[in-house]
């Protein structure tokens, strides 16, 4: 009788192979709903150049135009890489490492989007109104990716990792999977 795959031990009663499927499946969706919104806006942003006022606008509006241009290719090329990998790599068995992976690809997205929406508010924003309430709203914007995107999700993950590590000090950092014990296998 072959013996079953070892239980995560988070609670869940799923195999490391099924979590793994759990995770790629959710990552997926959610850089669905995200892909499309930046799809749009990008969209918006290569028209823009091919209207009449563009060359009316300053050197430092046209900046940042070209800053925001690029972030948001940035932002679409981070965001389709999963997708990419996913199709590539499928049946491969290294559903963990893509796992991993498509995180690194997603979460850096998820930056250069930032940058995008930032750039978006301080081109506009700077068109359409004063300098004081450009400051304001680009600030603004800046502040709230910031706090809502990393600030507030990294203050929650060092909390949970410390209460993780005080009731289990021996325990891995959950990050570093690639980390190998004596025997040559995977430890998490």
């Amino acid at each position: 009788m072959t013996e079953a795959p070892p239980k995560v031990p988070d609670g869940r009663d799923e195999t490391g192979p099924e979590r793994d499927d759990r995770n790629l499946i959710e990552l997926l969706q959610e850089v669905r709903v995200v892909q499309t919104g930046v799809q749009i806006l990008f969209g918006f942003l290569l028209t823009v150049a091919f209207q009449p006022k563009f060359e009316k606008l300053s050197s430092f509006q046209k900046d940042v135009y070209f800053g925001t241009l690029v972030a948001a290719a940035t932002t679409l090329i981070m965001l389709t890489a999963p997708t990419s990998w996913h199709r590539i790599l499928f049946r491969q068995g290294d559903k963990e490492h893509l796992v991993n992976v498509a995180n690194r690809f997603t979460v850096l997205g998820l930056a250069a989007m930032g940058c995008t929406m930032i750039g978006v508010v301080l081109l506009l924003s700077d068109i359409a109104f004063p300098s004081t309430a450009t400051v304001i709203i680009t600030a603004s914007a800046v502040v709230a990716c910031s706090i809502t995107w990393y600030v507030m999700p990294l203050r929650r993950r060092r909390a949970l990792r410390r209460r993780s590590s005080l009731s289990d000090p021996d325990r891995l950092d959950a990050i570093l999977p690639d980390r190998l014990d004596a025997d040559r296998e995977a430890v998490r």
